[in-house]
């Protein structure tokens, strides 16, 4: 990890397909990044974790253009991020999927759907995978989306940006404030888009979702990254998670 914030250093892996050296960034008045480094690895999942009000989501949304990066650098795939908009960021090969899902409640799937898709091409073959991943798309597929439940619209902001190959996924808290069944929905398919060796980083305040799915870990605290390793090394130390986070995460199971 580039940059003295961090405690620890993931160990030798995928080189990193994003890093962020001393990025930071304000909202309004308010530093809420104040020098944020990190790596995530190609090919891996990597966990952004913290207490809430951090910066994990204004992490995602300044990699995302959506906050301007005040001081610092972001590198993707060999290019700088640092002063594009959010549209040449997405075209360079980044799926961004909000905390709050950004779904067109006016549209059908379908046609959220087609949104996700650069071209407006949705190949077959993905389709019928995203469809058999999560059946209520389907099953809703020509009704507007503003009528889905809470956690049929996260399968379809999911399924939306995963609806074509990218780069790297930004996924902002998928699992918030959803039954467990849907959980498990959403977590099934995010394993099966790990699998193709897709390169994800994600917040994520259920533990045991983070466990699951998660290659790497990095914690923040006070707009800064704290610690960064493992994802096994944290989930098998409760000390660890109580002294970065101030709570006992293995009891979060």
């Amino acid at each position: 990890m580039p940059g003295a914030a961090a405690e620890e250093e993931a160990g030798p892996g995928h080189p990193p397909l994003l890093t962020l050296s001393e990025v930071h960034a304000d909202i309004g008045r308010y530093k809420v990044l104040q020098g944020v480094d990190l790596d995530v690895p190609a090919g891996e999942v990597t966990m952004l974790l913290g207490r809430n009000g951090v910066g994990k989501t204004t992490t995602l949304r300044t990699v995302m253009g959506l906050w301007k990066l005040r001081q610092g650098r972001i590198g993707f795939a060999g290019q700088e991020l640092g002063g594009l908009g959010p549209s040449a960021i997405a075209r360079a090969g980044i799926g961004y999927v909000p905390e709050e899902m950004g779904i067109f409640g006016d549209l059908t799937v379908e046609e959220n759907m087609r949104l996700g898709a650069r071209t407006r091409h949705m190949r077959q073959d993905r389709l019928d995978w995203l469809t058999a991943a999560f059946p209520a798309l389907a099953t809703f597929w020509h009704r507007p989306a503003g009528t889905l439940s809470g956690g049929q619209k996260q399968m379809l902001s999911l399924a939306r940006v995963m609806v074509e190959p990218r780069q790297l996924y930004l996924i902002d808290e998928p699992t918030k404030g959803l039954a467990p069944a849907i959980v498990s929905v959403l977590v099934g398919a995010l394993r099966q888009l790990k699998s193709e060796g897709a390169t994800i980083l994600m917040v994520e305040q259920n533990f045991a979702v983070a466990r699951a799915l998660g290659d790497h870990a990095a914690v923040m605290d006070d707009g800064r990254t704290v610690w960064a390793g493992r994802m096994a090394e944290l989930a098998g130390d409760a000390a660890l998670q109580d002294r970065l986070m101030g709570l006992h995460l293995e009891a979060r199971r």
